[in-house]
């Protein structure tokens, strides 16, 4: 859904048309009043069954409004600038009626952390039914190439029929990538998940890959969801396809822009939230055309627990679409302390106070 006017931020201005940095502006929706969100938030706080990108108990903010429920959780190092796309996201799917959508359910892949090789069956162990995809995290700092090797042999051997990808999380340089992807492909990978963090470096590593025909296509991650402009990457034929979360982004209705206007595949992922959150990537994945990869959706199965008995998790590698609304007694026992929840609600009023600059940028 293209968005009629770009906002200027100090984050910095979208050069692409009909891209703007806090979609929820753009609808031209009234900023619900900050108290009003204040109000309604629960923070909350979940141990993960695992450590994954070095997290051990994710915190969130669980927003009500008049369609429902969203959810607030950038990670905790991401500056107000950054984080405020998460709550433009999430008052999106409070305030705003949801968008079409085209199926009933989204095909998903699991998601394997940086665990040792020996961990891996108990980590797959975790998925309701049969894996059709899995995402393996590489490139974990303190770990080696050799980890990953082993990490990625003992999927494959676990999952010998299944669709493979990798996620480096920007955590390698030019040389380490091409050194990496031409050992890895030999266990038949789909794609690799932003193996470089800079743009002149992924089309420099898709080059080499191309000459010494390792068969590896390259998706970009962080340079979507973190960039000023999140259509460079696409522009700049540095990738073969991109993964879009739509909390990053701003929400549902400016991830679908994105992904319309850069022309290239993409593969909808979550960002470690509960069902509330994981709910509305799956309606993003399920207002799209194509989905030509699975999508990386399925991490409730991360979380020791969740905020509703009826988690959004994969059957057989497919979640139904369906909103998600927390249960009273799971909000009151993941409560989170004092402390934490003062420093959530602060940080919320720091970012909604950013998304009012951009009403007024907007308005001026």
């Amino acid at each position: 859904m293209p968005f009629s006017r770009a906002i200027s931020t100090h984050h910095g201005d979208s050069n692409s048309p009909g891209i703007t940095p806090y979609g929820f502006v753009s609808e031209g929706t009234p900023l619900p009043p900050l108290e009003k969100i204040l109000n309604t938030a629960h923070v909350i706080s979940v141990g993960m069954r695992v450590t994954f990108r070095g997290v051990t108990t994710r915190h969130s903010a669980l927003i009500r409004g008049p369609y429902g429920w969203g959810e607030f959780a950038p990670f905790p190092e991401y500056d107000d600038a950054e984080a405020a796309h998460w709550l433009s996201s999430a008052l999106e799917a409070t305030y705003l009626p949801p968008t079409v959508t085209v199926r009933e359910q989204v095909p998903v892949n699991a998601t394997l952390p940086a665990v040792p090789a020996h961990r891996v069956p108990d980590v797959l162990n975790n998925y309701n039914g049969d894996i059709q995809e899995l995402k393996i995290k590489v490139a974990e700092r303190g770990q080696t190439l050799d980890d990953d090797i082993a990490r990625v042999a003992a999927a494959r051997t676990a999952l010998p029929s299944a669709r493979l990808k990798i996620d480096a999380n920007a955590g390698w340089t030019l040389p380490q990538a091409f050194t990496a992807l031409t050992a890895l492909s030999d266990y038949n990978l789909l794609y690799a998940e932003q193996p470089v963090g800079s743009i002149s470096d992924m089309k420099q590593l898709r080059t080499q890959l191309d000459n010494a025909q390792v068969p590896v296509l390259i998706a970009a991650d962080e340079l979507v969801r973190k960039a000023d402009d999140p259509l460079t990457v696409a522009r700049a034929h540095a990738a073969d396809l991109i993964v879009v979360k739509a909390a990053p982004l701003g929400g549902v209705r400016r991830a679908s822009a994105v992904i319309a206007q850069s022309g290239l595949p993409a593969v909808i992922s979550s960002a470690l939230e509960t069902s509330v959150g994981i709910a509305t990537g799956v309606h993003l994945a399920a207002s799209l055309p194509e989905l030509p990869y699975g999508c990386g959706l399925g991490t409730v199965s991360l979380l020791d627990t969740d905020v509703s008995s009826t988690p959004l998790v994969a059957e057989n590698g497919r979640i139904p679409v369906r909103p998600v609304a927390p249960e009273e007694a799971r909000l009151k026992a993941l409560a989170a302390d004092h402390a934490t929840r003062a420093w959530w609600l602060e940080r919320i009023e720091r970012c909604w106070r950013l998304l009012h600059r951009g009403y007024a940028t907007a308005d001026a």
